[in-house]
C-alpha cells in the first residue's frame, strides 16, 4: 500500500549535495574509486580540546534535556563571540541554539512565512535555501547574480526583486558556491535600500564566517548598519570552523520576538540540542582559536593548488574564491562537445555526470546552485586527492571532441 504523502513534501527536491554524495557512496561500495570533490565539509578532525571536553561533559553527568534555547554556558560563550569576534552585543534572550544552523533557516521561514510570502535568494545560493521557503508556502525570488558582479548581489538589483510581499532577504557571505565575500561598503549598499523598506527582514548565514583569503575582514549586514540588528538573523554554527559537522550545533542571533518563536518550534520537535556536542562547542567559542587559523592556512594552500590545475585544463574558467572551500569554474565551453561515446554535454549536469563516469570524479553542477553553465569542486579534502583529481579531470576533458 502506498503511502499519501503531503504535496509540500512530495515536490520538495532533495539535497543536491547529499543526494550525489549517496551517489558516490553508493559507487564507492559497488568497488569503485571515487575521488570526491563534492563534501561541503571539512577533513580534518574536532580539536582536541573540543573532544576533551565533551568526554569530560558526559563524566560529569550531563547526559540529560537541556533548555530548549541552548544552555547557559554555551548562549553565554556565543553571546560574548559576538562581542569578541564582531562587536555586536545581544543578551542571551537573543540566542537560540538548534541541531545545526540548518535547522535555525528552517525554523526561522517556518516561524514566519505565510502562503505567498516572498524570499530573496540571490543565485548562485546554497541548494537548501529555495525547497525550505517552499516547504511553508513562501515563493523564493532568485536573483541571479553574475560573475560580472563577483556572484553579490547589488543594491539596484536588491531594489527591483523587493515587493510588498517580500518578507525576507536572505545573505550567504562568505558563500556557498562561490566562495564570494561581501565588502562592508557593498553591504552598506544594500542595508541602504532595506532601511527604505521596513517590512524585510534580513538572514545572513555566516557559517563559512572564519574560512576567509586574502587578509579579508569578515563582516555581516549588522556590523555594516546597526540599525538592522532588530530586524535580522543572524545564523551561524560550529561545524565549518571548527571541524564539527557531527556534532550538529548552530545558533541563531536575532529580535527576542524571533527567537522565541523558534524556540517554541524546536520545543515541538527536537526538544534541544545535544548537551555533549553543546558542552563541546562551549569549549570551541571560548577556548584557543589556534586550529581556525591553522585550518585557513591549510584551506588556502588547497584553494591555489586547485585553482592552479583547474585554470590549466582547456575549457575550465576560474575564480579563485574569497572565502569558503570551493572553487566554482565555468565550463561553458564545454557545452556541445562529444564525448568518446558520442554524447553532447548540453548542460552543466551532464559535464558532471560525464566526469563522474569518464574520470570517475564526482563533482557538483551549477544548475543545483542557481547558475549555469558552472560546477562546484569542495577542495576541503587533501592534497593528494586534488592533484589526482585534477590530473583525471583534465583527462576526461581531453578525450572530448566538438
Amino acid at each position: 500500500m502506498s503511502t499519501n504523502l503531503a504535496r509540500r513534501v512530495n515536490e520538495m527536491k532533495p539535497s543536491a549535495s547529499i543526494a550525489a554524495k549517496k551517489k558516490v557512496t553508493e559507487l564507492q561500495a559497488a568497488g569503485h574509486q571515487i575521488i570526491d570533490f563534492t563534501v561541503g565539509e571539512p577533513d580534518l578532525d574536532t580539536p582536541g580540546h573540543v573532544i576533551d571536553a565533551a568526554v569530560q561533559a558526559m563524566r560529569n553527568g550531563e547526559t540529560h534535556y537541556t533548555a530548549t534555547p541552548g544552555t547557559p554556558a554555551l548562549r553565554a560563550a556565543i553571546v560574548s563571540k559576538f562581542l569578541r569576534e564582531n562587536n555586536i552585543r545581544y543578551g542571551v534572550d537573543n540566542i537560540v541554539v538548534g541541531s545545526g544552523a540548518k535547522q535555525i533557516i528552517l525554523s526561522a521561514f517556518e516561524a514566519t512565512l505565510d502562503e505567498g510570502d516572498e524570499v530573496i535568494i540571490p543565485a548562485p545560493f546554497w541548494v537548501s535555501y529555495p525547497d525550505m521557503v517552499k516547504l511553508y508556502g513562501g515563493r523564493p525570488v532568485i536573483v541571479t547574480c553574475g560573475q560580472a558582479d563577483g556572484f553579490k548581489l547589488t543594491p539596484e538589483a536588491l531594489d527591483a526583486a523587493i515587493t510588498a510581499k517580500s518578507r525576507w532577504l536572505v545573505l550567504n557571505s562568505p558563500n556557498n558556491p562561490t566562495g564570494a565575500v561581501y565588502t562592508e561598503s557593498e553591504l552598506k549598499g544594500l542595508a541602504d535600500v532595506l532601511i527604505q523598506h521596513p517590512q524585510l527582514l534580513v538572514l545572513t548565514d555566516d557559517i563559512y564566517e572564519h574560512i576567509l583569503f586574502n587578509d579579508l575582514k569578515f563582516t555581516n549586514i549588522v556590523q555594516a548598519d546597526p540599525k538592522l540588528i532588530d530586524r535580522t538573523l543572524v545564523v551561524n554554527g560550529m561545524s565549518k570552523a571548527y571541524a564539527m559537522t557531527g556534532w550538529r550545533v548552530g545558533y541563531g542571533a536575532g529580535p527576542v520576538d524571533l527567537i522565541n518563536a523558534i524556540v517554541k518550534l524546536l520545543g515541538q520537535s527536537t526538544t534541544c540540542a545535544s548537551s555533549i556536542s553543546q558542552a563541546a562547542a562551549v569549549a570551541a567559542l571560548d577556548g584557543k582559536q589556534t586550529f581556525v587559523t591553522s585550518a585557513r592556512a591549510e584551506y588556502l594552500r588547497r584553494r591555489n593548488r586547485m585553482f592552479e590545475l583547474l585554470s590549466a585544463i582547456p575549457g575550465f574558467t576560474v575564480t579563485p574564491p574569497d572565502g569558503a572551500f570551493y572553487l566554482y569554474p565555468c565550463v561553458e565551453e564545454l557545452i556541445d562537445l562529444r564525448t568518446p561515446q558520442g554524447q553532447v554535454l548540453a548542460t552543466d549536469l551532464d559535464v558532471s555526470l560525464y566526469l563522474l563516469e569518464e574520470a570517475k570524479v564526482a563533482v557538483l553542477d551549477g544548475t543545483a546552485y542557481g547558475l549555469s553553465p558552472y560546477l562546484r569542486l569542495s577542495f576541503a579534502t587533501s592534497q593528494s586527492a586534488i592533484e589526482a583529481g585534477c590530473e583525471k579531470i583534465a583527462a576526461a576533458v581531453a578525450k572530448l571532441r566538438p
